[in-house]
């Protein structure tokens, strides 16, 4: 007899969980929640969840794509974020089958100042290849000449020079960090403190008064926040990067077309122009059906033989 876990729940497909709860799973993997929690508070199989995100990540890395082309940003600013899948760099060569992909993974995020939107993002190491493919990706999404302002990091020196020449206002915040005295052992879960900083103009003519990363810095807060695969001292990182990319595809989707931002009181894609209409997550949630394959017929059930006996 099937439980309710995994109860025939609507006419449309076999064990197809009621959008009520689709929309439940998808508003917890953007809102910080591990897969095992939700699997516990919403009542359905772990496996479901990790299938859910899985078609979730494929749908929302498609409509990002698609959909956020030719923006009309004035300031964008950049920086990466740091996770690591399976097992961190220093571990890997003793973990137990680390799969392709373990480590250490970057997270490069673009944000446009003005409306908060995702502009672009690109999952890899911290090297200058990761960072030419991801200054590729953001220039091919604007519609014009930007101000664009990194932190010091030097790989982001030739791939903006290779993806935007001389059409962009580049200027890079170079940060300048000290030891606070006195600090004890717990010193290792704090940054080092920032004791100044240092503007630096690369290319073109940047606004003195606008180079800062201050917005993308607090989105990787919100990262942090939202997203259980980036929560520090916890085992909730994901396990395979294929599954760490999903959740950002989700993840960003969900914060451009479908949060309100407090400030703005829209949401990001409204207030860069990319859409007209708040979504939500219902709409979200048929997005996602809308791109799986449907289900065929099933074939005749066919019973086996019984065995021979000689």
């Amino acid at each position: 007899m099937l439980d309710t876990k995994h109860t025939c729940s609507d006419n449309e497909g076999m064990n197809k969980l009621p959008l009520a709860k689709r929309v439940q799973i998808l508003f917890m993997l953007v809102e910080g929640s591990s897969t095992r929690s939700i699997s516990r508070v919403v009542g359905v199989s772990i496996n479901t969840v990790s299938k859910m995100l899985v078609d979730a990540g494929r749908a929302c890395a498609a409509y990002h794509d698609e959909h956020v082309r030719n923006v009309k940003a004035a300031r964008v600013q950049c920086d990466e974020i740091w996770a690591f899948c399976h097992a961190k760099g220093n571990n890997v060569p003793v973990a137990k089958a680390a799969p392709k992909g373990a480590g250490d993974v970057w997270t490069w995020t673009a944000i446009d100042s003005d409306s908060k939107m995702i502009l672009a993002y690109e999952v890899g190491d911290r090297t200058a290849s990761t960072a030419m493919e991801f200054m590729d990706d953001l220039a091919s999404r604007l519609a014009h000449r930007v101000q664009l302002t990194t932190d010091g990091h030097r790989a982001y020196l030739e791939a903006v020079e290779g993806a935007f020449g001389a059409d962009v206002d580049f200027a890079q915040l170079v940060k300048l960090y000290g030891e606070e005295p006195g600090r004890g052992p717990e010193r290792k879960y704090s940054p080092s403190v920032c004791t100044g900083t240092k503007k630096r103009r690369v290319e073109g003519n940047p606004d003195p008064n606008h180079v800062s990363t201050s917005h993308v810095e607090r989105q990787n807060l919100t990262m942090r926040m939202g997203m259980r695969q980036f929560t520090r001292l916890t085992n909730a990182f994901s396990k395979k990067l294929e599954s760490h990319l999903h959740a950002l595809s989700l993840y960003f989707v969900h914060y451009n077309f479908c949060r309100v931002h407090k400030t703005l009181r829209m949401s990001p894609a409204m207030a860069a122009g990319v859409t007209d209409t708040l979504r939500d997550m219902e709409w979200l949630a048929e997005m996602i059906d809308a791109t799986l394959p449907k289900p065929g017929p099933r074939g005749s059930y066919k019973k086996g033989l019984a065995p021979i006996i000689a």
